[in-house]
């Protein structure tokens, strides 16, 4: 007996009139706990010195030294150890200092054996019982998205599926000792496999016919234009590179505030900024840049650190065809801290801005700057991790306050989207190029590129994909699933610098599926 209920739990039960509690008493031991039952908050308190317990049930009206007392010497001890308070009194003077010192329960006595048991099971098990009941769902659910995976044949029942793969990723952060991350890793891989064959069959005709979702070039279309035309304020923050997950982990941090709309838009290929975000603020896909803004795409290819350095005048153009050129707009880029903390100095003055569009580097670099940093590999060792860390920098960062502010803002819609995702590589290719060919880790530009297609997808005739390049002879190759490639000269130092790391530009479910979220201001936010 005594093995089982160490197992269960200890409890540590402090009451002046603790002989009239043995029913309930033997009632949690012949359920598997262990109770040591004390009359006094001086006997509680030197029960905790000399013994382990992992939950305390205090009587608050005692003789000597009182609940409330008692309370804050055990917390001075020991913050962490959880404590339910008993107690007569129902004044709220009294609840409210029970829970500024933190309490795990509060009980009002009467008490009956089954309202313990479950004050008890609800802070020694509930994390146990949860984790139970998640492994089940998702055992449960396993063949079921197994053969959905097998068999689906649209874009929408992709989509519905990755959805769903994306639920069991973020609930598993709450459950990290299930020992399912590596069943659930292989769902993803073999989804990946299979998506990606769904790609390279219908992509030309996506964007010829239209895809189920709308593609990057459409975003603003569907998801901007119609707030605008309607006369609503809007905010356009594209968080680049964030994850349809990663957005998950981020919506419960931003629910008290807004009232929130998901759905889904789809990257062009490659997915990668100077073609995919560039199409959000155009609209237009990557052929037709270079038709309407000659003398930005020459700059563009001569220089590539400018690849984004004219989304503005893009997002102008496009309201201007859209006779939405009076409207009043801002666009900001804030890669640094620095430049956050300005712009939230200044959002004030864009209260009657009609269009406020900001691009927020922050996750992107967080990827790009993992491959070269052994302190940040060691925050984002995975996908958990990654999801982790940018929920902890939108809880302390300039972004916050951002956000805090925007919900301020009736009749303002923030439409909260990304141009890719990004995915975890571990598959070197090996890949030839002149000089001139891009640096791509998931995808290259360049002449007479070629790879095998269980690799990568290899465009001869950039035209047909709606990709600029052809009239110079250029060809893309386009890696799937977890594929990246890598030069022959210095293989084996390029395959330890990117073997692991987080890329985009690819072809994959979190690379292609990207979220889009309308937040709407809560009343009283």
């Amino acid at each position: 007996m005594a093995e089982n209920t160490a197992n269960r739990g200890r409890i540590l039960w402090a009451d002046d009139e603790i002989a009239l509690l043995k029913p309930h008493i033997m009632f949690l031991e012949e359920r598997d706990y262990q109770v040591t039952a004390v009359a006094s908050g001086e006997d509680a308190l030197r029960a905790l010195q000399n013994e382990t317990f992992q939950l305390v049930l205090l009587d608050e009206m005692m003789d000597g030294m009182d609940g409330l007392a008692t309370l804050q010497a055990i917390k001075k001890a020991n913050p962490a150890l959880p404590v339910i308070m008993i107690t007569k009194n129902e004044e709220e003077w009294l609840m409210n200092e029970a829970l500024a010192a933190n309490l795990a329960g509060y009980l009002t006595k009467p008490v009956n054996p089954s309202q313990i048991l479950m004050a008890c099971k609800s802070v020694l098990e509930k994390a146990h019982i949860r984790s139970d009941k998640a492994a089940s769902r998702y055992l449960e659910a396993f063949q079921d998205l197994s053969s959905r995976v097998d068999r689906a044949a649209s874009l929408g029942e992709w989509i519905s599926i990755f959805q769903e793969l994306t639920d069991w990723d973020v609930e598993f952060d709450q459950h990290r000792d299930l020992g399912l991350d590596q069943l659930l890793a292989e769902q993803h891989l073999s989804a990946n496999q299979r998506f990606s064959q769904l790609v390279l069959d219908n992509y030309r005709s996506w964007l010829a016919d239209g895809a189920e979702v709308p593609l990057s070039h459409q975003v603003l279309d569907r998801f901007v234009a119609p707030h605008l035309e309607a006369g609503s304020q809007v905010v356009l923050l594209v968080v680049d590179c964030l994850r349809l997950d990663q957005w998950k982990a981020m919506r419960t941090l931003l629910q008290d505030r807004f009232a929130i709309e998901e759905t889904v838009h789809m990257s062009l290929l490659p997915t990668a900024t100077p073609y995919s975000r560039n199409a959000i603020f155009s609209g237009l896909t990557p052929s037709e840049l270079p038709r309407q803004f000659p003398e930005a795409w020459r700059e563009m290819q001569t220089n590539p650190s400018s690849m984004n350095r004219h989304e503005a005048e893009f997002l102008g153009a496009y309201l201007k065809r859209k006779g939405l050129g009076s409207l009043r707009t801002k666009y900001f880029k804030v890669i640094t801290a620095d430049e956050g903390q300005k712009l939230l100095g200044r959002l004030p003055e864009y209260r009657d801005t009609n269009l406020l569009a900001l691009v927020v580097n922050f996750v992107d670099l967080l990827a790009h700057h993992r491959a070269e940093s052994d302190v940040i590999k060691e925050m984002l060792p995975d996908e958990s991790g990654y999801r982790a860390t940018i929920c902890s920098w939108l809880e302390q960062s300039w972004m916050r306050n951002l956000l805090t502010e925007l919900a301020g803002w009736q009749n303002t819609v923030l439409v909260l989207t990304s141009d890719h995702g990004s995915i975890r590589v571990d598959k070197p290719v090996r890949v030839r190029g002149d000089r001139s060919t891009s640096s791509g880790v998931r995808y290259k530009v360049g002449k007479n590129l070629d790879s095998p297609a269980k690799n990568a997808l290899t465009i001869k005739s950039p035209s047909q994909y709606q990709l600029p390049g052809e009239e110079k002879g250029l060809n893309y190759i386009i890696a799937r699933d977890r594929n990246f490639f890598v030069f022959p000269s210095d293989y084996n130092r390029y395959v330890r610098r990117f073997e692991g790391s987080f890329q985009h530009g690819g072809i994959s479910l979190e690379e292609m599926i990207v979220p889009v979220a309308t937040l709407r201001p809560r009343e009283g936010a």
